[in-house]
């Protein structure tokens, strides 16, 4: 096994998302910052960076946003008094794939363009922001964040005349990479998602009034109904006239599938599938290609658990809680400085000795990148008296870099990008490994409508991409 990678400091051991978005309209005035608070707590999981929620009022737009969590950003003297009533919402939760995690990147986006004021909040990553970006600023542009939001914005409002629609449609023609927006004139909501349908994006109804969320869950956390999930390059413009869909070139099919394996709560449904049977069937499938003779199987907590189930339940094992988690820590990876992800795997988990002491434990986990949590957990089990560990992965090796999202932009940051799976194996310290082969995977998402991109898998990006060794810098713009 090579040492380099050994040698090299990992900077996060995990798939992470960008962010999530929620959009809200009305017919009438009222507090629509406490629905979209709810809508964002909801979809907490997907960014803890910061957030952000921008409210029309009297042809104007006011907003609030800051670093952290949802409550931290929004305790309740700030949700009753820094927002007014209004009739139409949106938010934003954070996790930066290009910008740093600073307060002047929080959004959403609030700006004065051609057609006024309006908000933006942007799930995904611009894969040529880059080049965009310099074409602007020599065009006089002047930039005031180093994200990508703020390029598709400039965009909108340099093609944007008489209708923020043309806007849109120009600017996602010049667009390269995944995103999903909501979109927030003083008098319109508009939800898009991009030509492959990359990013999750639902449309759902309370009573009368429409609502936008990057998962159904957060339609649930605010009693709405689902109605669909916008289409792969779907433009839906919500106003007083009613919902109208417009459409940008549809380029093809590439739903991200890490939606299914990790990034999305189990609860939500997404292009018509439900993550939680995704999950469980992925669970099911290495259970009936695994003839490992064990005591107990268990799951990393949180989203590995439903997979252990559908391992327990296939292969005849018990399943037994092994860790312990600490429900005040939060996703280890949002953490944007390694040092302090580092601290969060030793203070997010713990085995349960009474458990595993003696046993010979199959323990399932979602995926691994750099393998360095792997390692930890599967030390944390030996040293509670584990006999075996025996690692089992619902996903396949991640072999290739994302950029559409995820900030896994490097070979650098993947274990399997140059190490067989004995090698892995070997550097996690388990007794054996087994990774779910992409065919299954695909399997497990039998009822999505869409199909997915699978490229951290087998490198067959949707669009083109730069595939250097360094890959993208998320700190380009600083």
């Amino acid at each position: 096994m090579s040492g380099a990678f050994l040698r090299t400091k990992p900077p996060f051991d995990s798939m992470h998302e960008e962010c999530g978005v929620f959009g809200i309209y009305s017919n009438e005035i009222r507090d629509l910052a406490r629905t979209v608070y709810f809508g964002l707590y909801a979809l907490q999981h997907r960014g803890q960076e910061s957030a952000g929620i921008a409210v029309t009022h009297h042809d104007k737009i006011a907003y609030f946003r800051g670093m952290g969590l949802v409550p931290e950003v929004f305790p309740e003297p700030v949700l009753s008094s820094a927002l007014p009533e209004g009739d139409i919402a949106v938010g934003h939760v954070r996790y930066s794939t290009t910008g740093a995690s600073h307060p002047a990147n929080c959004q959403p986006l609030v700006f004065t363009g051609k057609l006024g004021r309006m908000a933006l909040a942007h799930n995904g990553n611009i894969v040529n922001a880059g080049e965009l970006r310099k074409e602007l600023i020599a065009k006089n542009v002047l930039f005031q964040t180093s994200i990508d939001t703020e390029i598709i914005a400039a965009l909108i409002n340099r093609y944007a005349k008489d209708d923020v629609v043309e806007g849109i449609k120009k600017a996602a023609a010049r667009l390269r990479g995944s995103f999903a927006l909501t979109i927030m004139t003083t008098t319109q909501l508009i939800g898009v998602r991009d030509g492959y349908g990359i990013r999750p994006l639902v449309l759902g109804r309370l009573n009368d009034e429409y609502v936008l969320s990057s998962e159904t869950c957060g339609l649930d956390a605010v009693n709405a109904e689902y109605i669909r999930d916008l289409e792969p390059g779907e433009i839906v413009v919500i106003d007083a006239q009613g919902v109208h869909s417009h459409f940008l070139d549809r380029r093809g099919e590439a739903s991200c599938i890490f939606e299914y394996v990790y990034f999305a709560r189990p609860d939500s449904v997404i292009d018509g599938c439900s993550v939680y049977e995704a999950r469980k069937q992925a669970g099911r499938i290495l259970a009936e290609h695994d003839a490992v003779e064990a005591d107990i199987v268990s799951g990393v907590p949180d989203s590995a658990v439903v997979a252990a189930r559908g391992y327990a339940e296939v292969s005849g094992l018990p399943y037994v809680e092994a860790l312990a988690k600490n429900r005040y820590v939060g996703r280890t990876f949002i953490q944007p400085d390694q040092r302090v992800r580092e601290s969060s795997v030793s203070v997010k988990m713990n085995a349960l000795r009474a458990n595993v002491a003696g046993k010979r434990v199959v323990l399932i986990d979602d995926s691994i990148v750099r393998g360095t949590t792997s390692k930890k957990i599967i030390d944390l089990l030996r040293r509670a008296g584990a006999r075996e560990v025996h690692f089992r992965v619902s996903s396949p090796v991640i072999r290739f870099p994302c950029y559409f999202g995820i900030d896994t932009q490097t070979f650098g940051q993947l274990i399997g990008a140059d190490h067989s799976v004995r090698e892995i194996c070997e550097f996690i310290g388990a007794d054996s490994l087994k990774f779910l082969e992409v065919p299954d995977l695909v399997k497990t998402c039998a009822g999505a409508k869409n199909k997915f991109c699978l490229a951290c898998f087998n490198g067959r990006y949707p669009m083109p991409v730069r595939k250097g060794r360094d890959g993208a810098d998320k700190l380009q713009f600083e």
